[in-house]
This record gives structure tokens, sequence and C-alpha cells, in this order.
């Protein structure tokens, strides 16, 4: 299907199903409500054909470019239909197990996950293994028919509503930096995984700090090769960058526009907000204008690498100069108000604190750009 007329059909069929999609509650909602809602969402898109599309046959899905997926995120952030975060899980991880897991396996676990069925979460970052990856150390040792996963994990998204984990272990000597990792897909019910969810400076949930425990991994569960988790680990952190920033990048959008409803019903068209907006909304353009380029070039099946790192910056960028707009014009909102709707500021404005962190601090990301791409030579 070419992406006009998809986007056309979907619009009109979220359209006709505007009251059924959206969410029964008021505000953000808790996250039990949140993640029932993101569910009933993924599952009615994918009962209707639109949630299948942009995904190989292989894996249930009808075909077609990436783009299609990019278009049904960015229209359900558009209309505030479901929390974006919970779709990041399946544009970061899907892509890859597709690619690198055995096809048996990929066939029979992507397809509940993509109808919401499922919830998988991410097992990289430790205490002392951040953005720095090749320093992991929970380790997979070699035992009858698969492994034994012992270690600890942190900042685990969703752990509590998921079944399975795509984890990063070290199965080389201690020292082997990115030589020694293999990824495996691990059941999260799995005997000996205990976990402690963190609470963010939001109130929310959306953290775990997780322990393995000589955890049973089956050796068809390899992702990838042995030994060959550094490439895996590369293939998904481009995706985290492409779509589900698109998804993102929607939903700010949406919220731009919050913003300059409230400010125009309290008769606000001072120079002061106009400047502030505008800066935010040039922001935001300028993240939208370089995230389309990399939709087309995934669509185009180039593969995505270092160059995504500008677009963790831009998106850092536009979200911390729209809802710092936020503070700033609506006086007070942010830090005293009650109802529903500062709470909701309130969530975005404390939420966006952590973008220059998740993802791959800011820091990092600067220093990919100038020593990768713009070969400034290593750090003094």
């Amino acid at each position: 299907m070419d992406p006009e007329t998809f986007r056309r059909d979907l619009a009109a069929w979220l359209d006709d199903n505007a009251n059924e999609l959206a969410p029964p509650y008021k505000g953000a909602g808790s996250m039990d409500e949140q993640m029932a809602h993101y569910s009933h969402v993924k599952r009615s898109l994918y009962d209707a054909g639109f949630g299948r599309y942009g995904w190989p046959e292989s894996v249930d899905g009808l075909g077609g470019s990436p783009l299609l997926r990019a278009m049904v995120g960015e229209e359900i952030n558009l209309r505030g239909l479901c929390d974006p975060n919970p779709w990041t899980m399946i544009e970061v991880l899907v892509p890859t197990v597709i690619e690198f897991a055995r096809t048996e396996v990929a066939a029979a676990l992507v397809p509940p996950f993509l109808r919401g069925d499922e919830m998988w979460c991410q097992g990289f970052s430790e205490p002392d293994a951040g953005s720095d990856l090749a320093s992991l150390t929970c380790r997979a040792a070699k035992t009858d028919g698969g492994w034994l996963v012992s270690g600890q994990k942190i900042w685990t998204s969703f752990i509590q509503y998921a079944q399975r984990c795509v984890l990063l272990t070290r199965t080389g000597e201690p020292n082997s930096a990115h030589r020694g990792i293999t990824a495996l897909l691990v059941d999260v019910d799995s005997p000996g995984i205990t976990y402690s969810p963190i609470e963010t400076m939001h109130g929310r949930l959306d953290f775990a700090e997780v322990h393995y425990d000589e955890v049973f991994v089956p050796t068809e569960r390899l992702i990838g090769e042995e030994n060959g988790g550094w490439q895996v680990a590369m293939d998904i952190l481009p995706y985290e960058r492409s779509t589900t920033f698109w998804h993102r990048g929607a939903l700010l959008h949406r919220r731009c526009s919050d913003l300059v409803a409230h400010l125009v019903a309290n008769g606000d068209r001072s120079d002061t907000a106009a400047k502030a907006l505008g800066h935010a909304f040039q922001s935001l353009v300028a993240f939208r204008s370089r995230s389309r380029d990399t939709q087309h070039r995934l669509a185009n099946g180039q593969q995505l690498g270092v160059e995504t790192s500008i677009d963790k910056i831009l998106i850092t960028s536009a979200e911390q100069q729209l809802f710092g707009a936020v503070r700033d014009l609506l006086g007070g909102v942010v830090e005293f108000d009650d109802d529903i709707d500062a709470a909701m500021w309130r969530t975005d404005y404390l939420y966006s604190k952590a973008a220059p962190i998740y993802g791959g601090t800011a820091e990092i990301q600067r220093n990919i750009v100038a020593r990768r791409l713009l070969d400034l030579g290593p750090e003094s």
C-alpha cells in the first residue's frame, strides 16, 4: 500500500473509532491504566490491519515500507490516544530480533508483541555500565541446553508488565570488552529473576533494578552469534533513535499546540510568550526535518548508524525548549497547581529533565558526533 493511501485510510479509521480508542481515564492515568489502554489500542490496530503493515510476512505482517509504522505512531500521538513510551519497545527491539534471532523464534514470539498481547523489555544498562555498554558484567555461563545468567541490570523499562527481555550478557573473558558480549531473549517469568521498581521524580514506576540469579535461557533464544552481541546492540540503538523518536516528536508537536491554545485562551499574546514559543517551535521543526530524513533512509533500506546521534541531540533540545517554555509561561502551574491539566504539564516538565540522559547521554552523543562524524580526533 502506498503511504498516501495508507495515511488516508488510517485517519478515516481512527476518526470512525475515536470513542473506542480514547483513553478511559482522565489526565495521564496510572501506569496500570496506561498499559491496559496501550494493549487495547495495539490490539485494535492489529486486528484492523494497520498494526501489521510495515512488518514482514514472516512475523504475520502485511509488508510495506517502515514509513507505514511511523505514520501509525504519529497519528496515535497527534491524537493523544496512547502514551508513546510503551510503543518504544516494539520499534527498538522487534527489527533486530527479526534480523538476528532464529526464524522460528521470531515467528512465534513477535506477533503477540505486535498485537499488544505481550510487552517486552530491554536489559542493557548496569550500575557500572550505562552509556559504556562494553564494560557490562552480567554473565551468561554455558550449561546443558543453554546458559545460566547471573548479574544485575538497572533502568529496565516496563519489566513488571513484560513477558520477554532482550538481554546483553558477558560470555567472553571479563576484560574482553565488546568482543565478549552475547544477546539473549529471556522469559521474564523464569526462576531466578527478581526486580525492584524505581520511582522517577515525576512519580512513575517506569524503571526497575533487575537481578538474575542463575537464570536458565535455552540455546534457541540466542540472538545473533555467541560473543556477537555487540553487533546486535549496535543494530538496536539506531532504531531507538529513528521511528521511536518520530513518535515522540508527534507528541511534542501536540503539546506545543496545547500550550499555544492555553496561552490564547488566557489572553497571553506578549512578546515574551511569542519568543519562547518561537524558540520551542524552531527546535521542533529542526528535529522533525532531521527525523523525516532518517525515516526515509530507513525505508530505503539504508543502514542506520552513529549519525542517529544527531537525532538524539535534536529531540533532547526540542523537548527541553518546549517544557522549559511551559514552566516559564504558565507561572506556577508546574510547581503548585493540582488540577488534571497542571498535573500533565508537571509530568511532562519533569520527564523532560531526563531527556539528556535516556537513550545515551547528551555528552556521549556530542562526543560521537565530534569524533566519528566530524573526525575531530580522540578525546584528550
